[in-house]
């Protein structure tokens, strides 16, 4: 495998390419930048890697190493020698769900040799959760995404052998002798009392404990409830359906002053246990580096990809020292895998490699991939 970065910056183009750019068989490209939304910007991609498989998104600050790129593009290309890849997509239709599409795109994909799909969807129209259960009908694992749009919460974009477009999802296989392993750890330390989710709708909750949801964080958050809904970001929702199960991590992204509403980045079944969550800075480090353990090859000494997906919640709670956690990656994979990425809306992975895939807010999710 061979894999090299080059970035576009506006006024500059693009870097100089790899020597292998016409025989690259996969080309990420993740941005937060409107160029990336331009057809020029998937034509110029097209014509300098004329065999590859073009996807990517838009992104809440793209991950170049153990950098932080905002305002350019950021494509990483990769030549694989012992595997090969395929995708598929799928667009936002009228009567169609997001499970329903997470099917069609496995289906899609489907081959004996299958190794792991990774996912890129759009990051505000389309059930994150309801998309990881159409994706887990096929029993393979699944990692991925949901494009981000800076800190606006406004229109995301996915490209996919195309112009970038909203409403669209990618699916990419890996097939044959590729080694794929993913890790997923959060960081954020609960507090203040368990409590039930007593009326909610998908992703709205509208009671908790009985009593308004807005309410309850406006009291938890004291003088930062002036700034909901961006000092949510800060405040996640740690949730669970019983004791036995492992909790997952909800972020807030709108509230409804009329309703006493919260509107989250992923579902949140009435009857669930809740807990909200605060930062520990060190913890959070100290999780990035536990993802990258999870995610490590048994042959770290070759050339391989680390797709990482963080929250941008992370990002903003974290702010300058947010670039430790990918300083913590690379130390742990070492300098031969190269680290690229997005911070992102929503992540998709399963907390382990025998677990189903989930929606996740708030956590560093890594996909690592060596032949």
């Amino acid at each position: 495998m061979q894999v090299s970065q080059i970035r576009w910056a506006n006024h500059l183009g693009w870097e100089a390419l790899p020597s292998y750019s016409a025989e690259a068989q996969l080309v990420m490209v993740f941005a937060d930048d409107v160029f990336f939304q331009t057809e020029i910007c998937f034509s110029e991609l097209s014509q300098q890697f004329p065999q590859a498989h073009i996807i990517g998104c838009s992104s809440a600050g793209s991950v170049a190493g153990s950098g932080i790129s905002d305002g350019d593009v950021v494509a990483t290309v990769v030549k694989l020698e012992r595997s090969k890849v395929q995708i598929a997509t799928v667009d936002i239709e009228s009567g169609k769900c997001a499970l329903e599409m997470g099917e069609q795109l496995m289906a899609d994909l489907a081959a004996p040799d299958l190794r792991h799909v990774f996912v890129l969807s759009d990051g505000l129209q389309v059930n994150g959760s309801e998309l990881a259960q159409g994706l887990n009908k096929a029993g393979l694992p699944v990692t991925g995404a949901l494009a981000g749009d800076g800190t606006r919460f406004e229109k995301t974009w996915v490209m996919a052998d195309a112009p970038a477009k909203s409403g669209r999802v990618v699916a990419l296989g890996f097939y044959g002798a590729a080694t794929i392993k993913s890790g997923c750890f959060a960081g954020w330390e609960e507090f203040g009392a368990e409590r039930i989710v007593t009326k909610s709708t998908g992703n709205v909750v509208y009671e908790i404990d009985g009593k308004p949801a807005l309410d309850l964080y406006k009291k938890y958050l004291g003088e930062q409830s002036t700034e909901l809904p961006a000092s949510g970001l800060r405040f996640p929702l740690s949730i669970q359906a019983n004791k036995d199960e492992k909790s997952i991590i909800r972020t807030l992204l709108a509230v409804d002053p009329i309703a006493n509403s919260l509107t989250f980045a992923g579902d949140v079944p009435q009857g669930y246990r809740c807990k909200l969550m605060r930062t520990n800075f060190d913890l959070l480090i100290e999780n990035a580096a536990m993802a990258a353990d999870a995610a490590h090859s048994v042959t770290p000494s070759e050339a391989g990809l680390c797709l990482v997906v963080s929250c941008v919640g992370r990002r903003l709670v974290m702010g300058q020292l947010t670039e430790e956690e990918l300083d913590a990656v690379q130390n742990k994979l070492g300098s031969s895998t190269t680290i690229a990425g997005l911070y992102s809306y929503g992540e998709l992975a399963p907390f382990s490699d025998v677990m189903q895939c989930q929606l996740h807010n708030q956590t560093m999710t890594l996909t690592t991939v060596y032949e």
